[in-house]
């Protein structure tokens, strides 16, 4: 699969377990949050992990003048994962739990748009169908690799 098609399926779950959220998060018991809220954490943590260490190399790598959009994306990986490890350890019913969901679910849609947007087209471009393939394969098989902690992701300690 190519390597962008791939992360925007994952763009795509996550979404949907956002919309999922926002729907039922006012009813749902703080079970139903807590399993919902623990998909977020690891669908998004092992997005993070194949984009930090696949994707972001090689488009550094082989894009022109792509720095400043790794290193941002990065910085936006590092807030994501610090709000993940809160929310593992925060209790469904603790007051501030939706809260930090909703900045959570603001802060990767933002990112989602400008990788989508901006910069996709942009590596597409550069790397080529061929490239995009091998891409997609290194990240389809490095996924269980992943951790579970999203601390443990590289941006989380940038």
């Amino acid at each position: 699969m190519d390597g962008i098609v791939l992360l925007k399926e994952d763009h795509k779950a996550v979404k949907r377990l956002f919309r999922e959220f926002e729907r039922t998060h006012k009813d749902a018991s703080p079970e139903q949050k807590r399993t919902l809220v623990d998909k977020i954490i690891h669908e998004l943590t092992t997005h993070a992990f194949i984009e930090e260490t696949i994707f972001y190399p090689a488009a550094r790598a082989e894009v022109p003048d792509n720095d400043e959009h790794v290193l941002e994306s990065v910085e936006e990986h590092h807030v994501v994962a610090w709000l993940l490890s809160e929310l593992a350890k925060l209790n469904p019913a603790d007051e501030t739990f939706d809260a930090k969901v909703t900045v959570l679910i603001e802060n990767v849609e933002h990112h989602v748009e400008e990788e989508e947007q901006e910069w996709f087209p942009e590596v597409r471009k550069s790397l080529g169908r061929n490239r995009l393939a091998e891409l997609g394969e290194q990240m389809e098989a490095a996924k269980s690799k992943a951790p579970a902690d999203p601390l443990a992701l590289m941006s989380a300690t940038a």
